[in-house]
């Protein structure tokens, strides 16, 4: 599928961004720059204790993405047990963590949102109906009973 190769595509470019290669677009360059960071991580490890971290992760595609991220620089993503599934826990250097890891985990994540709301946008009005705008708004009416109205959910 085309939006799936232009997914990857915005994925590429962005890690090779964030691993601030020497020449832009050259995925050799890009691989080169990910070992550079996993040196540099490993060399902050020297210095700098690692801690420990807690990431709480709004979704499953969030928590996919997270994990992989940080297992591409030889980090060890866990959960305690008792923990829910969208924690989960790190050990890292607080430098590497706050300048490389989250702000590439945000970016990454806000490129795959955008994909998903669009393809999941794109699915209901081909399969259910075609207009998938948001409801329109409306004044309060008067309540009709004691708690107002109910509200119905999927575990209603």
């Amino acid at each position: 599928m085309p939006a799936e190769h232009d997914l990857a595509e915005k994925l590429r470019k962005l890690e090779a961004l964030f691993a601030r290669p020497g020449t832009d677009g050259e995925r050799l360059a890009a691989g080169a720059a990910i070992d550079r960071l996993r040196a540099r991580l490993r060399e902050l490890e020297r210095t700098e204790p690692p801690q420990e971290f807690r990431f709480k992760l709004p979704d499953q595609w969030a928590r996919v993405l997270f994990l992989a991220l940080a297992r591409r620089y030889g980090l060890e993503p866990y959960r305690l047990r008792g923990q829910r599934a969208n924690t989960v826990m790190l050990r890292g250097c607080r430098t590497f963590v706050d300048g490389t890891l989250w702000p590439e985990f945000c970016e990454l994540h806000a490129v795959l949102v955008r994909y998903l709301d669009e393809v999941t946008r794109r699915v209901i009005a081909e399969a259910v109906h075609q207009d998938t705008t948001e409801a329109g708004e409306r004044a309060a009416a008067a309540s009709t009973g004691v708690g107002g109205p109910r509200a119905r959910g999927a575990s209603a």
